[in-house]
């Protein structure tokens, strides 16, 4: 990974255009940014953080993404949900919600929704992919995602991250796993570096390889937290990749 990959996730950026709440638990919030008159013609960009599910990493490392997607033109919504470790239930019905919430709440977008993730969130966006929890979920773009709990988990990553997180074996919860779970039933693409140490290509090419459908871009030379920056020459292919799903 680049040594400057990290910085990133303290860089300063401007406040959120607003706040929201989209259900009525303290974690049930994301903050918002618009994207000026271009957004209103294209998707809802819903953004889940990584951080392998644990409660102390939030979505605020994603200020400088978030802020320059919505600079681009189009409405963000950075999306928090419960992290508990051994309640993955709690995640997954904070990220239910949203999807059903956040697209009627929020205005100036066309009704579709596009769910990118990073990491952990990646997983979760997978997830998404594959279950769908509403109509208006139209699109799913993962960012260096833990995209196969199995291999997370005998791979040890995150210091049993996968493990902590599920408070069991991930072969009890294949309904969480997106490696086994059914293919998207929505426009799917995967980017995943091939420096990644943190997590390593070879979960995002197993997943991908489970999913011959769904779209798969390595990305040469970038770590875990390229695809996250805006500065990053990898940032173009982000941008690109989002434009294709909301096609």
């Amino acid at each position: 990974m680049a040594e400057d990959e990290t910085e990133v996730l303290s860089r300063p950026y401007p406040k959120p255009d607003e706040t929201v709440s989209f259900g009525p638990l303290a974690e049930n919030i994301a903050d918002i940014r618009y994207g000026g008159d271009k957004a209103v013609w294209r998707p809802l960009v819903l953004i889940l953080h990584g951080g392998f599910w644990r409660p102390r990493y939030d979505r605020l490392h994603l200020g400088p993404m978030t802020t320059a997607i919505a600079a681009a033109g189009w409405t963000v919504a950075n999306t928090e949900y419960r992290r508990v470790p051994d309640h993955p239930n709690l995640t997954i019905d904070d990220v239910t919600r949203a999807l059903q919430t956040l697209p009627t709440k929020l205005t100036k977008h066309d009704g579709r929704v596009i769910v990118v993730g990073h990491s952990a969130g990646g997983h979760l966006a997978l997830w998404a992919a594959s279950r769908r929890p509403t109509p208006a979920l139209t699109g799913a773009l993962a960012l260096a995602p833990a995209a196969d709990l199995q291999m997370a988990y005998d791979m040890g990553l995150g210091d049993g991250a996968a493990l902590a997180f599920l408070g069991e074996p991930p072969s009890a919860r294949k309904d969480l796993d997106p490696k086994v779970m059914p293919s998207p039933v929505i426009a799917t693409t995967v980017l995943h570096g091939d420096q990644d140490d943190t997590v390593p290509i070879q979960i995002g090419e197993s997943y991908a390889a489970a999913h011959p459908q769904v779209r798969f871009v390595k990305l040469s030379g970038t770590g875990h937290f390229g695809v996250i920056d805006p500065l990053s020459k990898v940032w173009p292919t982000v941008m690109s990749e989002l434009e294709k799903l909301a096609r």
